[in-house]
């Protein structure tokens, strides 16, 4: 179980909260609405638009440095991701977005990473609230049907996957023990513990904003092809796209033209792979329920299982 893998499926699920800075950063590297959100003026319906928030009125920039600095502001938000083509299917033997994801061979000193299987380590698809301290629950799975549960209260983290999970990532028989031994449990342990604090990179809201912030002065040409598109409805939220390309991938934005002005969701689409990402419930506290010491194994017994394989 390669620590490797379990940092670059981490950034792989990170990466989908930055895809907005792409599109809004100012080319002096400074966000002109920094400070003037409605998160910070309390004002929900802006200055125009009748029951809008007056967004739509605005030019693309403007509209998009607003939802930047909402994003900015979160105390907490939920994100869901899926992806579908190549990348998200690619390689059915590592599927498990796990952050702690697919070389089997890794841990024993075989280098199985390769260009060509490298993208089937990040996760087709993920649920994931999370917040500026740390905190955060959610759940993510591959395309093969492996799938990890992740809980972090402090510095107190519990994982569970499931048992197609444990079948790939741990070579030969021990994969089908562990399996067993660990079925419909967590792995239970600390941020001290290598492995968990990799898997719970994620977990960070407050890490990837300070990412996004620092992301902003390498975008400029990004955002100077950003266009203005039409109103559209995501769920029951009336909203205006923003399009532009960003990597040589297309990405539509949905901002929110009620309320404030939230990122609601982004879609990227390029070279066969599509990945929508959607956020909601900003400000929404992460669950503070953690699983209870039955249904909970020690990281130390994980260890002692890894080590015989």
């Amino acid at each position: 179980m390669s620590r490797k893998q379990l940092t670059a499926s981490a950034a792989c699920c990170a990466a989908a909260l930055l895809i907005l800075p792409a599109c809004s950063s100012d080319g002096d590297g400074k966000d002109k609405t920094r400070g003037t959100s409605s998160a910070d003026t309390g004002n929900e319906t802006g200055s125009g638009g009748g029951d809008g928030n007056g967004v739509a009125d605005l030019s693309a920039r403007e509209i998009s440095d607003k939802a930047k600095q909402e994003l900015l502001d979160a105390t907490s938000v939920h994100l869901s991701m899926k992806a579908t083509g190549a990348d998200a299917t690619r390689g059915t033997d590592s599927d498990t977005e796990s952050d702690a994801d697919s070389d089997p061979d890794s841990d024993s000193g075989t280098d199985s990473d390769s260009d060509s299987d490298s993208d089937s380590d990040d996760p087709a698809s993920m649920e994931l609230t999370l917040d500026r301290d740390g905190n955060c629950v959610g759940s993510m799975k591959m395309a093969n049907g492996a799938a990890l549960d992740l809980v972090k209260r402090g510095d107190k983290v519990w994982m569970k996957p499931n048992a197609e999970f444990w079948r790939t990532q741990v070579p030969g028989g021990q994969g089908e023990a562990a399996a067993e031994i660990f079925k419909n449990r967590y792995v239970h342990g600390s941020t001290s513990d290598p492995m968990l604090r990799e898997v719970t990179g994620i977990c960070d809201l407050g890490k990837i904003q300070k990412d996004i912030t620092d992301d902003a002065d390498d975008t400029d040409d990004e955002a100077k092809s950003l266009r203005k598109g039409g109103s559209a409805k995501v769920g029951d939220t009336p909203a205006i796209t923003l399009t532009g390309k960003d990597d040589g991938k297309e990405t539509t934005l949905y901002v929110a033209t009620e309320g404030k002005p939230y990122l609601l969701k982004a879609v990227e689409k390029g070279d066969g792979d599509d990945t929508t990402t959607t956020f909601s419930g900003y400000g929404e506290p992460v669950p503070s329920k953690t699983p209870s010491p039955d249904e909970s194994v020690d990281v130390s017994k994980l260890q002692d299982q890894l080590r015989k394989t």
